[in-house]
């Protein structure tokens, strides 16, 4: 077995690719009676067999866990598996996504504390700048997205923290890293980013500028839509911010969830990589088709931010999103006739999934809300899965045919 650990301190990772990280990273503990796979460990709590070395686990002094809502083995194989294919000092881990991203704004702000971030942001993170952040007296700015001068405005006015989603979900707009990162860094702010789309195979934040980088883990780290999770990856003071609010608060990850992921990530790379490649192939036999008023992919070279994207990302993910010429009511009637795809709110799995922003992405906002966002209502979100691609192709050319 690969001892990361040893890997790490003598630089020998840098000399592994992101498919075997994703195989053998966080898994050189000391399996159970030596068990090849991490194993589940469903204790609420861990004994000892004295006060003295119970102490010195509670205090930091010594490795081990004391209860599984702060920490848990299980758990601890995904969060160090996300940590180094994300290249960060330190990783912690939550229940959900969303609670990734909650947990980080509010244990890193507070009443006064001014965010910057942008309109079309996920629809959860959306309703955390519009609704939740402002009741604790945290003000917050939100930017065209595509409006890169307008953004490093507002955050040349000051702030504590700038969040970053790239790419966006679902419109695929795609926000330059390193130029925002150094703005933020000009006047002393942190800055976040959430990875989710990209993936630690395409694209890796932290050595872009970002502070902090985030997943909804349930989407393609996972890849199987059978577990929910969260992760976050950045330096360890930051981190045991986040964790110590987090292990208060109780967001814990579950110790089969934690299985599930780490399971599901062995096969990431792959995953990701046939999913690049069926996506662009998808979006440019999309951009020909007379139904389709409007590809979303940074991959196209038509997309507005294209060469940021192909310098920041390694590959342009596995979603992509496109505009129907008939609106919301075609929309539905394509939907229904997809054979090869599920219409559910999710994405990032095996399977091929498609939905309209109304029901995934932003159903948490009102028609008009989106609109403000230039999230349109004749749009599909499609996360590309590990199908055939022809398949795919011919499934939408048939569900077009009705169109």
């Amino acid at each position: 077995m690969v001892d990361m650990k040893r890997s790490s301190e003598d630089g020998t990772n840098a000399d592994l690719a992101p498919a075997t990280l994703s195989v053998w990273a966080g898994e050189d503990g000391s399996p159970v009676q030596g068990a090849t796979q991490v194993p589940i460990v469903y204790s609420a709590a861990y004994g000892y067999p004295d006060v003295e070395s119970w102490l010195d686990v509670a205090l930091g002094r010594a490795p081990g866990h004391i209860y599984s809502r702060n920490t848990n083995p299980t758990v601890s194989a995904f969060e160090e598996k996300v940590r180094i294919l994300e290249g960060a000092d330190s990783a912690t881990s939550f229940s959900t996504g969303m609670a990734a991203v909650s947990n980080t704004l509010f244990a890193l702000l507070s009443a006064g504390d001014r965010v910057v971030s942008v309109k079309d942001t996920y629809g959860g993170t959306n309703r955390l700048f519009l609704d939740f952040l402002p009741r604790v007296g945290i003000e917050v700015k939100l930017c065209d997205t595509s409006d890169h001068e307008q953004i490093e405005a507002a955050i040349a006015k000051g702030c504590r923290l700038v969040y970053l989603e790239t790419p966006t979900n679902p419109t695929l707009k795609v926000m330059d890293i390193a130029r925002l990162s150094a703005a933020a860094h000009a006047v002393g702010a942190l800055v976040v980013a959430d990875n989710t789309f990209a993936t630690p195979i395409n694209q890796n934040p932290l050595a872009l500028g970002a502070d902090l980088v985030l997943h909804s883990a349930t989407k393609f780290l996972g890849g199987h839509a059978d577990a929910l999770g969260g992760a976050l990856c950045g330096a360890s003071e930051l981190i045991a911010k986040v964790y110590h609010y987090r292990e208060i608060t109780g967001a814990s990850l579950d110790p089969m969830a934690a299985y599930l992921l780490v399971r599901g990530m062995k096969t990431l790379a792959l995953r990701v990589g046939r999913q690049n490649e069926s996506a662009l192939r998808i979006a440019r036999w999309l951009q020909e088709q007379p139904a389709v008023a409007a590809v979303y992919y940074p991959g196209l070279e038509t997309h507005p931010h294209h060469d940021v994207a192909a310098r920041q990302m390694r590959g342009f993910g596995g979603v992509l999103s496109f505009m129907l010429e008939g609106g919301f009511e075609e929309v539905k009637r394509v939907l229904a006739r997809l054979r090869l795809a599920h219409r559910a709110a999710n994405l990032g799995a095996v399977e091929t999934i498609a939905g309209p922003p109304a029901t995934t992405s932003h159903v948490e906002c009102t028609v008009e809300e989106r609109e403000a966002m230039g999230i349109p209502e004749g749009l599909i979100r499609y996360s590309v899965g590990i199908e055939d691609a022809g398949d795919l192709i011919r499934d939408l050319e048939q569900a077009f045919a009705v169109a």
